[in-house]
């Protein structure tokens, strides 16, 4: 198979994942839009995990949640429910 580069990205790239809403979307980015949105005192009541909770900041909660696939997932899920909201509205 032949990759055609354009301005460095893939022309394929969407082809890879075409069901993954958060493909392109780094997790910087959604932590960010989710602190903006809730803050760390919400985040925390809706999802419990003490780097929302306890002293928290963007790096904190960041280097947690690239170590931790199951914070990961809930965050990410939170996410996308939150963009299907403003979507819907």
């Amino acid at each position: 198979m032949v990759f055609i580069f354009i301005f460095g990205t893939m022309t394929d790239e969407k082809e890879k994942q075409p069901n993954n809403p958060l493909h392109g979307i780094r997790l910087v980015d959604v932590l960010d839009y989710l602190v903006q949105k809730y803050g760390f005192k919400e985040l925390g009541e809706r999802i419990k995990i003490r780097c929302f909770t306890n002293n928290p900041t963007l790096k904190s909660s960041l280097t947690f949640l690239r170590k931790t696939p199951w914070a990961r997932e809930k965050v990410e899920e939170l996410y996308i429910m939150t963009k299907n909201r403003e979507s819907a509205n």
